[in-house]
């Protein structure tokens, strides 16, 4: 596995039944740390329904955290696990040859973190997805894939996994009985194969609220998205992701939810936060 730009789904990336009458808006937060800030935390959780929480391998330190979570629970918003390698250097987008066990290991470690202030906030932990590197990693390294997936299974396999569509991650977990959650992001270019253009390519991330606004819709409505030269890719998100860091993340996230509720299109959690134990 080399890394990010050479992950590769297989042809089918429409996994799963017909696409919901409603869906979901995820985006990744608690991703500062110590004095350094990343994005607009409170604002955008006014606005999804599921929070991607880092869990302080790539990105989030407890105080982080805590805040994120007890945002997040007050709001309603369901919580989610964003796993990652162990790299606050490279804020987790390296590729890293993980032993399998070290891996499953280190995404324990990851959830048991983060459920820790997700319940002291009155909630629970309700799906997994990974993050950067990590995230194009599954897509067809079985191997990493299988070791995440076992981590849901001994941790509780009543949470979610969210991934890309026809990834190495989704059948794993859809082999072991978890729910497989296929999501679409709404701010990314992606390649004719469905993955993700490589975010060192400078047409990586799509900017314009105009032109965000339109991929949604087009995804949820459709079921369909335009790659980076031209053709269609069949897509069935049950999650849309909007990127935290991304410039005008907040005002990309308040345009596409309210379009999509000018539609009629239900905008909700795909995992409603379980009640603390």
């Amino acid at each position: 596995m080399a890394g990010q730009q050479s992950a590769q789904p297989a042809r089918d990336h429409s996994a799963g039944p017909a696409a919901p009458p409603s869906v979901d808006l995820n985006a990744d937060v608690g991703e500062s740390f110590g004095r350094w800030t990343l994005g607009d935390d409170d604002g955008l959780l006014h606005l999804v329904t599921s929070a991607n929480i880092a869990c302080g391998f790539h990105a989030g330190d407890p105080p982080t955290l805590r805040r994120a979570c007890a945002l997040a629970a007050s709001r309603g918003v369901a919580i989610g696990a964003q796993v990652s390698y162990r790299d606050l250097a490279g804020f987790g987008r390296r590729f890293m040859d993980v032993d399998a066990r070290e891996l499953t290991d280190d995404v324990l470690y990851q959830l048991g973190a983060l459920e820790a202030f997700a319940r002291v906030a009155g909630s629970r932990i309700g799906y997994l997805k990974p993050h950067g590197a990590l995230y194009n990693a599954v897509v067809r390294h079985e191997a990493q894939a299988a070791a995440v997936v076992q981590a849901v299974v001994e941790y509780d396999p009543a949470l979610a996994v969210l991934g890309l569509p026809g990834s190495a991650l989704l059948a794993a977990a859809q082999d072991a009985g978890l729910r497989a959650v296929p999501e679409a992001f709404a701010d990314r270019a992606y390649t004719a194969a469905g993955t993700l253009v490589p975010r060192s390519r400078p047409d990586a991330v799509v900017t314009q609220v105009e032109a965000v606004v339109a991929r949604v819709l087009r995804m949820v409505t459709e079921h369909e998205l335009v790659a980076d030269d031209g053709s269609v890719v069949a897509v069935r998100p049950h999650s849309i992701c909007l990127h935290g860091d991304t410039p005008g993340a907040v005002g990309l996230a308040r345009a596409v939810r309210d379009a999509l509720t000018a539609l009629g299109i239900a905008v909700r959690p795909f995992a409603p936060a379980p009640a603390p134990a």
